[in-house]
């Protein structure tokens, strides 16, 4: 499990224009990674465009946004254009990532169950240590309960 205080598993994955992107070039930043289960989804387009919406107060915290899913970069490209976010999405094809992050987990729903990624985001310090995890909300409110943690630090 991971624990606040710890080094944040660090990553190089690709966004959504192929571009690898490595967590280590944010140091000096606060970083929210939120991970979510696909682009395009009802419950991810809400907490996306919500996150989209909250950009120039998270600019004004020094935090960069990274939202993290197994959909490829194609994919992530269409969901950045169609809600025009205004932050990065990063390609988790095989799931490496978010199971480094233990948010690769089974799933049930309607009486199945899938392996898959369990909402949950993680706040990263200007130094790469975890310094938040936020794993119970609703996706309508994920972006003030952020900013209500970022006020209080």
């Amino acid at each position: 499990m991971l624990a606040i205080g710890q080094p944040a598993p660090k990553f190089t994955l690709l966004d959504q224009n192929s571009t690898a992107i490595e967590l280590d070039s944010f140091k000096g930043r606060k970083v929210l990674i939120y991970f979510y289960p696909r682009a395009s989804t009802p419950g991810c387009t809400v907490q996306a465009c919500a996150l989209r919406d909250s950009k120039s107060e998270l600019d004004d915290l020094n935090v960069v946004v990274l939202g993290i899913s197994p959909d490829t970069p194609k994919k992530l490209t269409n969901f950045i254009n169609k809600q025009t976010l205004n932050f990065t999405l990063l390609s988790d094809e095989d799931h490496a990532v978010c199971e480094a992050y233990n948010v690769w987990q089974l799933k049930k729903f309607m009486g199945r169950e899938s392996m898959g990624v369990v909402r949950t985001s993680f706040l990263i310090d200007e130094n790469g240590n975890l310094e938040h995890i936020f794993n119970k909300f609703k996706t309508k409110d994920h972006h003030e309960v952020v900013l209500d943690v970022l006020k209080k630090l």
